[in-house]
Formats: structure tokens, C-alpha cells, sequence
């Protein structure tokens, strides 16, 4: 554990030791991730306060899943131990990651060791708050990356600035690509995303096995005002569907199959998006 931190925090990064190791080492609960032969390739730590640090991989492991897998193991020890929350200070390069997961940035940036941090939350087991578009592309995008086999997306036009983001479009690709992957869009201005040339549309055109458009035509359903996400475990909902702030929960599965049954009954009365048979629906 501390081998891996040292090479890392210490020799790669130029942290002092005497920064890097803390008294809060014996209090925490650590995760150790080993290669095929048992080596140490990545650690973490679940300190008191509910704070999660002391991320560290080595170099030659990056990129294979390692950090994601320390992280969820911490994530369920957390749940585990009851907590409500989780909160770290994420280095600058590393914001994405976190987002990935589902982690909000709180505040500004701001230094520690002499490199750029972000101060990150997640809530678990109960809703947490969206208030800006980085926070709705980072819950979509964690929500995404968490789904099994179906994804529900209720919009009004694809919202610009949400499922054009590369964060969510990388996550709905993978998805799409990863088996018997089922992404349902209902829409109630279908020509917008088009006349835009939104960038889902492009990634649905090369994958229409794995996506489905439908466009709402019900007079009851268009006055529908609120948008929605939802996997089989989690969702995201806002109240205003031309607004970005409302509510996630990525352990949510009771208010995500009550999202489910509103969807479906709408899919069900709603048409094929015509508009868009070059993409052979």
C-alpha cells in the first residue's frame, strides 16, 4: 500500500512524505488492487469524516480499470458503514473520473501539495441535488455507465449542452456497444436534435440496433413539462425539462421503475420518429 502511494504520490508527483503519510492511515479502512502474481499495482483509502483519498495507481496499470474498481470497493464499504455521503478532494486531471461516478464538484478550485484540487460529493442511498449542467452531465454520465441492459431517456430535444457532452456520448457508446443494450428516446421536439445535427443522432445511426427514437404526439403527453434518465438502479429528474437543475439518486431503483412505468405508457402511444429513417427505424 504505502509502496504504491510512495511511487506515485512521491516519486512521480514530487509530494513530500511527510505530507503523504498522515495519522489517519491507522483509523482508515484501505483497498490493496494486485496483479496476476500478487503485486501491488493500487490502493485507496475510506478515512474518517467520510472522506475517500489517497487514490494512487501505478503508471503501467492506468486506463485498465483499476482506479474504478478501488473506488466502487470503497463506495460499497461505505454503504456498508451506513453513510449518508462521501466527499474528496479530487487533483485536477482526475475531476473526470470522479464524475464518472457520480461525484458533484463543491466550491473552487484550490491547492494542496502544491497541485490544483476539487472538492467532490456524492450522496448515497438518497437523492442529491443537480444544479448545473456539469452536475446533470456527470450524473447522466455515471447513471449510464452503471445501467445493464436498458436505458430510458425522456427529453425535449436532446438537451444541447447534456447529451452532446463527450462525457455522456463516451458512456452511451460504450453502453450501446457492450451487448444486448437497449437505449429508448422519447422526444417532444424531434426535428430540433436533427435540424442541429446532434451528435447522438450520429452515434444512433451507426449503432440502430442499440437505439430507438420515439416522438410524444398526445396532447397530454407534450404538456408534460418534466425530463427524466433512468436506468434499472438509478435516475435523474427534472421538474422543468428545459432546465438542467432537479434530482438524482444512482441507487434509486424504487423511483426509477415508477419513472419506467410513466415512460412506457408513453412510448407506447407515441410514433417512430420518421424524421429519422435514414437511421432505418
Amino acid at each position: 500500500m504505502l509502496a504504491v502511494r510512495g511511487e506515485v504520490f512521491v516519486a512521480e508527483q514530487g509530494v513530500p512524505e511527510a505530507l503523504e503519510r498522515d495519522d489517519l492511515d491507522a483509523l482508515s479502512v484501505h483497498v490493496l488492487a494486485r496483479d496476476a502474481t500478487g503485486a501491488p499495482i493500487g490502493t485507496a483509502r475510506l478515512a474518517p469524516g467520510r472522506r475517500i483519498g489517497r487514490m494512487a495507481v501505478l503508471r503501467a496499470w492506468r486506463g485498465r480499470g483499476v482506479g474504478d474498481a478501488l473506488l466502487q470497493a470503497l463506495l460499497d464499504e461505505a454503504r456498508a458503514q451506513g453513510l449518508a455521503e462521501v466527499r474528496l478532494h479530487a487533483q485536477a486531471p482526475a475531476i473526470g473520473f470522479y464524475a464518472r461516478h457520480g461525484f458533484l464538484a463543491e466550491g473552487g478550485r484550490f491547492e494542496e501539495a502544491g497541485i490544483a484540487h476539487q472538492a467532490m460529493r456524492r450522496v448515497l442511498g438518497r437523492a442529491q441535488t443537480v444544479r448545473t449542467c456539469e452536475d446533470a452531465v456527470a450524473v447522466v454520465s455515471a447513471l449510464v455507465r452503471g445501467a445493464r441492459r436498458r436505458l430510458r431517456l425522456y427529453s425535449r430535444d436532446l438537451d444541447p449542452g447534456l447529451f452532446d457532452a463527450a462525457p455522456v456520448l463516451a458512456a452511451l457508446r460504450r453502453f450501446a456497444t457492450a451487448g444486448a443494450a437497449e437505449v429508448r428516446l422519447l422526444l417532444q421536439a424531434p426535428n430540433a436534435p436533427q435540424r442541429a445535427h446532434a451528435p447522438l443522432l450520429a452515434l444512433a445511426q451507426r449503432l440502430p440496433s442499440a437505439f430507438a427514437f420515439r416522438a410524444v404526439e398526445d396532447p397530454v403527453d407534450r404538456a408534460y413539462a418534466s425530463a427524466f434518465a433512468i436506468s434499472e438502479r438509478g435516475y435523474y429528474f427534472r421538474r422543468l425539462g428545459d432546465r438542467f437543475d432537479g434530482e438524482a439518486d444512482l441507487d434509486g431503483a424504487a423511483r426509477a421503475r415508477q419513472l419506467a412505468a410513466t415512460f412506457d405508457t408513453v412510448w407506447a402511444r407515441a410514433r417512430p420518429c420518421s424524421e429519422y429513417r435514414a437511421l432505418a427505424w
